[in-house]
């Protein structure tokens, strides 16, 4: 007897195999972890819900200063128009009561002001009177005591605009994230030995040759902590200390710099090995602060480093050399590294266990060797090959005779 066919369609059936048996994906997406601060020293925070808009009008300056530069431009116009038509229509009633714009007026009257005869001669005296062109066909006589008053007005109010809108302009074009555009930091941050310490370092420098005085660095650790009353702090702030023999965070940069925190006792990052770096929900924020030598403004370069971009058992590779009795900086090697031998534990055991460091060294020196040995070994055997194929190439001739 033949077997009946099956009422569900075989592609179907294979279909839904095929689905059942999918392998799940071995790994998983990490969230992207949030910064305080990115890369370029902005400050990744939105303030919303503000009621009291009416503070930012108490400081109409710093207002004016922060505001985009369409806004500015907008306001900086608007001023002088608004100013310009204001007076226009005072200018415009003063000659109006005086009469200058009656038809039927004697030829002895002396006008208020000469050939202002519309609004729109008006307005021409007053742009005149307020940036003081002067073109002699419209002026002002001595007939109107108001008009006297009027002048006066319209140039310190002149004054007074001209004061606080190029004020404004040179603010915002001598702003001091200005200069911080050519302070760099390293995009990566590395930890390594150094004087037997493990320690957290990064590089910073100046594009510019006109220094930067009094700079000074400072460091900070923002993560997520709880207290133990149970309250969340979601940006907790720690500082780090900077390494420096005179105890202080001042640095002299003439060229560019590793700055290095000591990750010791008093260290938040104390108890962190390399496995758990990644694993830290943590953020290294680094604020370079000095006066520009020129200017003479305060200025500020931020940047961030994140757990993915703290590389463990790395160093940053030498860029300063001295060439013809100076020293040459070369910048394409700003941000290189190299991978050098690094205990992988923490700080903490490192220091209660000190044959780890010795063993790391050992390793590394024993890896060294052998990397020396081999590239000797390449050595001789390319030159062995080159004389090999020299040997080749040569051809002897004896001669069978000798003609005398």
């Amino acid at each position: 007897m033949l077997a009946r066919k099956s009422i569900i369609p075989e592609e179907y059936v294979l279909a839904r195999i095929a689905a059942e048996n999918v392998r799940q994906p071995r790994y998983t997406v990490r969230p992207r972890q949030p910064r305080f601060i990115d890369k370029n020293g902005a400050c990744n925070a939105a303030h919303k819900n503000i009621r009291e808009q009416g503070r930012f009008l108490q400081d109409v300056f710093t207002t004016l200063v922060d505001l985009k530069w369409r806004y500015t431009l907008f306001i900086f116009t608007m001023s002088f128009l608004c100013s310009w038509l204001l007076f226009a229509m005072i200018w415009w009633l003063v000659v109006f009561a005086h009469g200058d714009l009656d038809p039927a007026r004697s030829p002895s009257f002396e006008p208020c002001v000469t050939k202002v005869r519309s609004f729109t001669s008006a307005f021409l005296f007053s742009i005149e009177v307020q940036v003081t062109i002067g073109f002699g066909g419209r002026m002002m006589t001595e007939e109107c005591p108001m008009a006297i008053t009027v002048l006066i007005a319209q140039n310190i109010s002149g004054l007074i605009i001209n004061a606080v809108m190029l004020g404004c302009i040179f603010m915002k074009t001598a702003q001091a994230h200005r200069r911080a555009e050519t302070l760099i930091f390293s995009r990566h941050a590395v930890v390594g030995l150094r004087n037997g310490k493990l320690c957290f370092m990064f590089r910073v420098g100046d594009l510019r040759k006109s220094m930067i005085i009094s700079a000074s660095v400072r460091m900070q650790l923002v993560k997520k902590t709880s207290t133990a009353e149970g309250e969340v702090i979601p940006i907790h702030q720690i500082d780090l200390l900077v390494d420096n023999p005179i105890e202080s965070n001042t640095i002299f940069l003439v060229a560019p710099l590793t700055v290095c925190h000591v990750m010791d006792k008093r260290s938040p990052l104390y108890e962190i090995a390399a496995s758990d770096l990644q694993s830290q929900n943590l953020e290294v924020i680094v604020i370079l602060e000095g006066v520009v030598e020129t200017t003479g403004i305060t200025t500020q370069a931020r940047t961030s480093y994140i757990a993915e971009e703290i590389l463990w058992g790395h160093r940053f590779v030498p860029i300063v050399t001295e060439e013809d009795g100076i020293y040459s900086v070369d910048y394409s090697k700003f941000g290189n590294r190299v991978k050098v031998a690094t205990p992988r534990c923490s700080a903490r055991e490192l220091d209660e266990k000190p044959s780890i460091l010795i063993q790391t060294l050992q390793k590394s020196e024993l890896s060294h060797q052998n990397s020396l040995r081999k590239r000797s070994s390449m050595r001789r055997n390319n030159s062995m090959r080159r004389n090999n194929s020299f040997l080749n190439k040569v051809q002897f001739f004896t001669p069978d005779s000798t003609e005398y």
